[in-house]
């Protein structure tokens, strides 16, 4: 028997009822009629703590928010971009404005975690903002100051200045969840200000390839524009997760909504709250899903682990042994059962201590032992990245053939970066790139990128530069040339 702060009682039958109900419920021809439970009594006491986030911004940073199923771009390390119906929401934007020196204004959601006013909500819900705002319940507005965001996770905190103690809700333990529990999700769907809407958790798990560390929980209570990070509570009132996208073939709720777990979020907030960023721990390893023809092929008893596609020369990894081909299995006694545990469990471990590491290597268990190094601010530059003309480079690895969806037949260094004052800005290089040649020399190196573009600039007589860069995009090969004369670019 279950017995929540609702008053609602789970009895073995499968009979809910309200606990108010002294008398046996009613019986009718068809058998005891079902009554489900008020969840009135949760939404008075959670509301006052669920605020709305009002954001001003630039139109032209809003415009790439709010891009439309389908126009996602390629991510920074060369990901492929999001299925096109998965769709982040940033909130309910008010009319386009066709300047983009003209602000304007997005809603999304937002709770409070402690009574001196530190709010959790997305990052992508406040990227690009120039000012924040926490609108409470009772219409009043604060002003918020960001005290620091992740946009691996896509979390941030806020905090407002007051001089009383605020309304807040507590976290509570996803892990303790199951597929079936109700949930309750607040929020501010459309800027229409406090909505709740209630259904359970349809998944758990769910790997939507929105990050490194996608765990989300798949609820089916409706979530629109607006509610993204508002929050999802259990009966009890807790914080079960951050509602952050949904699945939509039209741009409305479907019933598949997916909020980031409260195991992976409070671990991150408390950093935030404490150091403004986060340090996660780094093994230097590239990993990919163990298949079951993979595990057939090394001996496998079971589908299970993380293989090594790529080891980075001199990281944490590397030093304790770790070989290509190796399938971790293990990780500080923590089971790797699927390949999003491994990078998880590693970064939530601090840089410094040590871990054992189980492999299996030629037909064997392996064990290693482990200093977990702190995760660089760019892990594709310590993969052995480099930088020339303003344009960044990382090597071709396994891992990025398979993101970028090319085969082992190209050779080339991959596009991790391009600054805005790059004189080769305007030669419409994407981030996720390969480039296979520079004036018909093939490279197949960051180094040898870095040595072909400095050639180039230096070899040309006079004052002119002339780029033929050959790229690869999406699997299709295309030329891009430049001239730099005096200063200038001609495309």
């Amino acid at each position: 028997m279950l017995v929540s702060t609702l008053g609602v009682v789970v009895a073995a039958a499968p009979i809910i009822v309200l606990a108010e109900t002294a008398s046996p419920p009613p019986v009718t021809a068809n058998g005891p009629q079902v009554s489900l439970p008020s969840f009135a009594p949760l939404v008075k006491k959670v509301l006052p703590a669920v605020v709305n986030i009002s954001v001003k911004e630039k139109a032209e940073s809003a415009d790439e928010e709010d891009q439309s199923p389908g126009d996602e771009q390629p991510s920074p390390n060369g990901e492929p971009p999001f299925d096109q119906f998965f769709r982040k929401f940033f909130g309910q934007p008010f009319p386009m404005q066709p300047n983009p020196n003209v602000t304007r204004m997005a809603l999304g959601s937002g709770f409070i975690i402690d009574p001196k006013g530190y709010i959790v909500t997305n990052n992508h819900v406040i990227d690009h903002a120039s000012e924040v705002a926490a609108i409470f319940e009772d219409g009043s507005r604060h002003v918020a100051k960001v005290i620091g965001r992740d946009p691996k996770t896509d979390l941030a905190l806020l905090k407002v200045n007051v001089d009383h103690p605020l309304p807040y809700v507590a976290w509570g333990n996803s892990d303790a969840t199951h597929v079936g529990d109700w949930v309750m999700a607040v929020g501010n769907p459309f800027g229409l200000g406090g909505t709740v809407s209630t259904g359970i958790i349809s998944a758990r798990g769910r790997d939507i390839r929105s990050g490194p560390y996608d765990d989300f929980l798949q609820i089916d209570a409706a979530i629109n524009r607006g509610n993204s990070g508002g929050p999802t509570f259990d009966l009890n009132g807790d914080v079960v997760g951050i509602n952050t996208a949904i699945y939509t073939p039209n741009g409305g709720s479907v019933g598949i909504a997916f909020a980031i777990p409260s195991s992976l979020a409070k671990p991150i907030i408390e950093q935030l709250k404490e150091h403004g960023k986060v340090e996660r721990g780094w093994l230097g390893v590239d990993v990919q899903k163990v298949t079951p023809e993979i595990a057939h092929s090394l001996g496998l008893a079971k589908v299970e682990g993380a293989i090594v596609a790529d080891v980075v020369h001199d990281g944490p990894g590397a030093k304790a042994g770790v070989e290509q081909g190796d399938v971790i299995l293990s990780f500080n006694g923590h089971e790797i059962k699927t390949l999003t545990e491994l990078p998880i469990t590693v970064a939530e471990t601090p840089a410094g201590d040590h871990a054992q590491l189980t492999v299996w290597r030629n037909g064997r268990d392996v064990t290693l032992d482990v200093t977990v190094g702190k995760m660089p601010e760019h892990p594709t530059l310590a993969e052995g990245g480099a930088t020339a003309l303003g344009v960044t480079f990382a090597p071709l690895t396994a891992k990025q053939r398979q993101r970028l969806g090319v085969g082992d037949n190209v050779k080339g260094a991959v596009v991790s970066e391009v600054a805005k004052d790059s004189p080769l800005a305007d030669l419409d290089i994407e981030r996720g790139d390969i480039v296979e040649a520079i004036n018909q020399q093939r490279v197949a190196t960051p180094d040898e990128a870095v040595a072909a573009l400095d050639r180039a600039r230096k070899e040309e007589s006079g004052k002119n530069a002339n780029f033929l860069i050959l790229l690869n995009r999406h699997g299709v090969n295309q030329y891009v040339a430049l001239t730099i004369e005096n200063g200038t670019e001609k495309g």
